[in-house]
């Protein structure tokens, strides 16, 4: 039967998206993609926002309409976070037992019954050990950690994956060697909490450190990280390893000590801003990216302009911007809200902000060596990040998809830097 995979949100579900492809190959099950051809649609969701709501939603009702008679199998988070909503599928499964879809699926096929698997993922204690072996991509994504108890109060995604669960630190070293034994030259440490990975007092720190020491991989890089959780370990690895990316993904939401109290942040801008200041004391031309959401209860004009400002000081190179998103079920959902326009207003303003930090951090680098993963092939174009995160393009006919190799960074073209190679 041929199955299509539609994965929304983060790259944990699409991490775990992979696992199950893989589980339904072994099963005999030919992975497609999605269109009326497919027997199977596999959703999943993403409920990060009602925006992502939305679109999970509008997900399962394009299935319907390209196979009516295909079987259907919603799961993830907007099920987790949607317990009383009634889908339209035939398959209706949550999050820590995803790998239950496989006999579920079996099940269906055979009866053609209704299936709804929703555990109480509050309770949910061991960590899933979903694995994938095989990548489609140049770098390797490698889930290692799961759930958040830091309840933002924005957020609801502490009750979409519940409390949190690390993956054995020997399994993560021999995911990753086998990642590296098929010619994959980078890894992503990725989770809902990456920062908060314990596996029994093995903490992400140590983690890394053993990576560093245990395989040999060329590049690895954090998916995101707070600030608070970077201790003196990993400034230490950052310091003494070239293995590290030198890009950390911090999300700082606000920039507003009011603000981040109100959010439930565990943190203020003066630990933020010292923080950053002894990364940079590591490594001065680190590229450092972040979340921001604007518009979030009680964020006056006054309070905006000096998130704005805060980020300014900061010099980030990108912005990952949000208008706030009210979720049924957090704090503040509970508190005064602001008006829709004055939050797609700052939202505009802060995009065209974090176009001009790239521009800048972009023109900053140029004429310098770098070392780029090329991901992929744009016609006689090959384009990849370098290690700080720089979208490059270089002319080349030569095949370097998945390698890394060193360029000189020449010119700043329409947020890609055109690069040439010096090995």
């Amino acid at each position: 039967m041929n199955v299509g995979f539609i994965t929304l949100g983060c790259k944990v579900n699409i991490y775990e998206a992979n696992a199950l492809e893989e589980m339904l190959q072994k099963e005999g099950y030919n992975i497609v993609d999605v269109s009326s051809n497919c027997d199977i649609f596999i959703i999943n969701t993403c409920s990060v926002t009602n925006t992502a709501d939305q679109k999970s939603r509008q997900m399962v009702s394009k299935c319907h309409k390209l196979n009516p008679k295909a079987i259907v199998c919603v799961l993830g988070c907007y099920i987790q976070t949607s317990k009383n909503v009634d889908i339209d599928a035939d398959i209706v499964l949550g999050n820590g037992n995803k790998e239950n879809l496989i006999p579920m699926l079996a099940k269906v096929i055979e009866e053609r019954k209704k299936l709804v698997d929703i555990i109480d993922i509050m309770q949910k204690k061991d960590y899933d050990n979903l694995l994938v072996s095989t990548y489609d991509h140049s770098r390797a994504f490698v889930k290692i950690e799961d759930g958040c108890n830091q309840f933002c109060a924005y957020c609801i995604i502490p009750y979409a994956r519940g409390p949190i669960r690390s993956k054995k630190a020997d399994i993560v070293i021999k995911e990753i060697n086998d990642i590296v034994n098929n010619g994959f030259n980078e890894v992503v440490l990725s989770g809902i909490h990456t920062g908060k990975y314990n596996d029994n007092g093995t903490k992400l720190s140590d983690l890394i450190e053993r990576i560093l020491k245990e395989t040999k991989l060329k590049r690895l890089r954090l998916s995101s990280i707070e600030i608070n959780e970077i201790d003196d370990k990993l400034l230490d690895l950052l310091a003494s390893s070239s293995v590290l990316a030198n890009h950390f993904h911090l999300p700082l939401q606000s920039g507003s000590d009011k603000i981040l109290k109100l959010m439930n942040r565990p943190y203020d801008k003066l630990y933020f801003k010292n923080k950053v200041d002894k990364i940079r004391a590591i490594r001065p031309n680190i590229s450092l990216t972040t979340d921001v959401i604007v518009g979030f209860p009680y964020e006056s004009d006054e309070l905006y302009n000096e998130s704005k400002d805060f980020i300014k000081e900061i010099n980030f190179s990108y912005l990952h911007v949000f208008p706030y998103s009210k979720r049924n079920n957090t704090k503040a959902s509970l508190m005064t809200q602001i008006n829709g326009n004055i939050k797609k207003s700052r939202a505009s303003d802060l995009n065209k902000l974090s176009l001009e930090l790239q521009k800048e951090y972009y023109k900053n680098n140029l004429n310098k060596i770098e070392e780029v993963l090329f991901e992929r092939r744009e016609g006689d174009f090959l384009i990849g990040h370098t290690s700080n995160f720089i979208l490059v393009k270089v002319k080349t006919s030569n095949n370097y998809i998945k390698e890394i190799k060193k360029v000189k960074l020449e010119n700043l073209e329409n947020n890609i830097v055109e690069a040439i190679l010096v090995e």
